[in-house]
């Protein structure tokens, strides 16, 4: 998966690629994408295909939206970036 550089994913990754499951049959109809980036929201992480994958509110204190289940990588001790992104953010 690609990620936009500068993004709040990418920098949580610390890279603009990242590798993650997908297991899902939902998507972004793009019938919507214009509006919703006009409205504000980023496209910020997308597969080879160019399907969304991530989506953010730039200005918001943390909206990362994902299309995958980032969460299962996570473990004790050792917490996805994502995750330990939302909680340095919850934590002010």
């Amino acid at each position: 998966m690609r990620l936009l550089p500068g993004s709040r994913a990418a920098d949580l990754y610390g890279a603009d690629e990242a590798i993650e499951d997908y297991f899902c049959n939902y998507g972004l109809n793009p019938e919507y994408r214009t509006r919703l980036e006009r409205s504000g929201m980023r496209i910020t992480g997308w597969d080879d295909d160019g399907e969304v994958r991530v989506v953010e509110l730039p200005h918001h204190p943390f909206f990362v939206a994902t299309l995958y289940c980032f969460q299962t990588r996570s473990a004790p001790g050792r917490p996805h970036p994502l995750v330990a992104g939302l909680l340095a953010a919850a934590a002010g």
